[in-house]
This record gives structure tokens, sequence and C-alpha cells, in this order.
């Protein structure tokens, strides 16, 4: 029984030893954006991970690739505007994105000393899928500049976007879950220009413009995706626990 639980524990010990680390990391507190529609996505550069003003849940949707605070349960402050945090890291040379993410993770939990499980639920959700004409969306050059990159209300532009970034800032938008179930791999030119309804969440001082079609309509003839309402279960994190004070670097 001794050398069973002697190997249990060597392999729970190699495993979180495997887990990715970043080289550097910076986490602390951030300044509170108001009261103003904010996305928060964070940037990577060059193996450098940036999330400015970032509420706690913000950090979470990246490191688990979450689109919507329908997939997260907790503490409310984890979604307060007032409560925001900075977070600066470097990857080892070669890291992948999604390794970067395990990163992410490890991080958080650290600091924020989070106590989580996962549980299926049944929400209703956004399917973002492949539309009959693929040929509307290009593949993005690796070179492409992106400093004219850009996602306000009715206008999503970015010269390099992934489907599930594109999912995440649909979501914000629409005010519920979008599931990326294009099977679309690598990075894409999205160019996305759509009347925006003032009674979805996060749209409250928009003003519809006759001149472009509604969301669903707008990806269909500009992106060549769709969006379908569907039903059924989604993973949802929850937050059992979580210092609101992170850790000290």
């Amino acid at each position: 029984m001794r050398s069973v639980l002697t190997l249990l524990l060597a392999v729970a010990l190699a495993s979180a030893q495997s887990r990715p680390e970043f080289e550097v990391a910076s986490l602390k507190p951030g300044l509170p954006v108001g009261d103003k529609f904010n996305i928060n996505l964070g940037t990577l550069s060059h193996g450098t991970l940036t999330l400015t003003n970032a509420s706690l849940a913000d950090c979470l949707h990246y490191a688990y690739s979450l689109s919507n605070n329908d997939q997260l349960a907790g503490p409310s402050w984890i979604t307060d505007k007032t409560v925001r945090f900075d977070i600066v890291a470097k990857a080892p040379s070669g890291a992948t994105n999604a390794e970067i993410r395990v990163m992410l993770q490890t991080l958080l939990n650290n600091r924020f000393q989070i106590a989580m499980r996962r549980e299926q639920r049944i929400l209703k959700y956004m399917a973002l899928t492949a539309g009959k004409d693929s040929s509307a969306i290009h593949k993005a050059n690796e070179d492409a500049d992106t400093s004219h990159n850009s996602n306000t209300i009715g206008r999503i532009v970015s010269a390099r976007m992934p489907m599930l970034t594109l999912a995440t800032v649909l979501s914000r938008f629409l005010g519920e879950p979008v599931v990326d179930l294009t099977g679309l791999p690598g990075l894409y030119e999205v160019h996305l220009e759509w009347s925006p309804d003032p009674a979805l969440s996060g749209a409250a001082n928009a003003v519809a413009d006759s001149e472009f079609p509604s969301i669903r309509k707008a990806i269909e003839e500009q992106l060549g995706l769709r969006l379908e309402p569907r039903k059924g279960p989604l993973e949802v994190l929850v937050i059992d626990r979580a210092l609101r004070e992170p850790l000290a670097n």
C-alpha cells in the first residue's frame, strides 16, 4: 500500500512541476474603469501577455477560454468594475498560446489562492458556425499591421484574430455566451460592421444605424459565418474562494 501511495504522490508532484510557468510576472491592483462599457481581452505580443485594468473575471476569461460571465460563478467582486488588476507576464521563448493560458491559470491560482470547480449547466447560447460562403473570411498575414484593431459597439476590426476571440467579443456585445463551433484554426482578418440593438446588454447608449444590417445578418454577409441560437450543456467555472487582494509579487 505504501508503495502505491508513494507512486501516486510522485506522479502528482511530477504533474504539478510540469505545468508551464511565466519566466517573470507582475500582478498588481489597477485603476477602476468606472461605469463605461469595457471589453478587456488582453494582448499577447512576442511572448508577453498584458492585461490592463482587468477584473478577475476578465483574467479568468483569458486563462480558461471563456466567452461570457454566464460561464463564471462566484463572488460578485470578480466582475466589479472598481476591482481591477494589471498583469504583465513574460513567457519562455517558443511558448504556444495554449501554454500561455495555462501559465496564466497558474499565476492566478497562486496569487489569488483560488479554489474552483467545474460544472456542466444547461444554458442558452449562440453558436458561431461556418456558413456556406467560406471565401468571405480570409486568413491573416503573419506580418499584418494590428495598430488599427478596434472593438467598439457596431464595429469589430482586426488584422489578426482567432475565432475564439471573435466569439468572446461578440459575446460581450450580445450579452450572452457565444461558442466558437466554426472549426476554423489560426488567425483571420475581421472587418465587421452592424447596426447595434440598443436593447442588447452593453449597447445601452448605442444608436441604431440603418446603413448597416443586424449583427447576425452582418456576420453572415461580411464574414461568411452564422450565429445560431441553441440551448445545451456548457462548462461553468465555479469560484468557491479567491483573495480580493492578491498576494504580492
